[in-house]
């Protein structure tokens, strides 16, 4: 009796241990959280606007996710973004970074448009040409109020 009840108790721990092991990988895979880096490899951009853009945002080349934005924050009067991207992917040092919208309204992401360069990016390197996030609401406001020509 004693033998079949420890039995039962280890089959119900080791149930419970892989359903909580289950939920911990299915909550990372869903919050797409990497654990020790997934081999990506730092850069960053200076842009004068990224509004609307966030942190955990994606990194496109032709439409296919390469990356994601680490973190933003602010030098020298600019918008400094950080970004990891895969491994693999060499991006010449006359690479385009751009603030895209998905949509007319929808999330904001950075586009990656590669050179003709032969020198690549070193990880840490900065992306050294950039363009901006499109000011919609100011684009309107100029319409609306009669300044824009």
């Amino acid at each position: 009796m004693v033998n079949r009840k420890v039995g039962v108790e280890t089959a119900v721990g080791i149930f419970i241990v892989v359903g909580i092991a289950c939920l911990v990988w299915l909550s990372m895979r869903l919050g797409k959280v990497e654990i020790g880096g997934g081999n990506r490899f730092p850069v960053s951009a200076e842009f004068a606007s990224v509004a609307g853009l966030r942190a955990g945002g994606t990194v496109e080349i032709a439409g296919v996710q390469v990356g994601s934005i680490e973190s933003i924050g602010v030098r020298d009067y600019k918008a400094v973004v950080r970004m990891k991207v895969q491994d693999g992917i060499g991006l010449p040092e006359d690479t385009i970074a751009s603030v895209r919208t998905r949509g007319l309204i929808g999330d904001k992401y950075i586009s990656l448009s590669p050179g003709a360069s032969d020198r690549m990016i070193p990880p840490g390197g900065k992306i050294r040409e950039t363009e901006g996030a499109l000011d919609l609401e100011g684009l309107i406001g100029e319409f609306i109020h009669g300044s824009a020509k």
